[in-house]
């Protein structure tokens, strides 16, 4: 069995591809703006909560049974000009 290939099929398959390859490199356009919030969790299970807004977090150091959370919130601005402002949260 022979295979030949002329130029119009080879520009027509180096098209395609290239389409395909154009088509799946696009990103969906909302996963680079960010939300009002961002949510990081540690590698020993502490949780951060961010209002990207205004600066304010809520700060869970530990979280030692799913029921029983120490929530501790504070605002960027504040603690970067006193180095303090952590209040716990009920």
């Amino acid at each position: 069995m022979r295979i030949t290939l002329d130029i119009k099929s080879m520009i027509f398959g180096f098209m395609a591809a290239g389409l395909i390859l154009i088509a799946f490199s696009f990103k969906n356009g909302q996963n680079d703006q960010p939300g009002k919030y961002r949510t990081t969790i540690g590698e020993k299970g502490g949780i951060v909560i961010l209002d990207t807004e205004t600066g304010a977090y809520i700060i869970a150091p530990e979280i030692r049974d799913f029921g029983k959370v120490q929530w501790i919130k504070g605002d960027f601005n504040a603690t970067y000009q006193t180095g303090k402002d952590n209040k716990k949260v009920n």
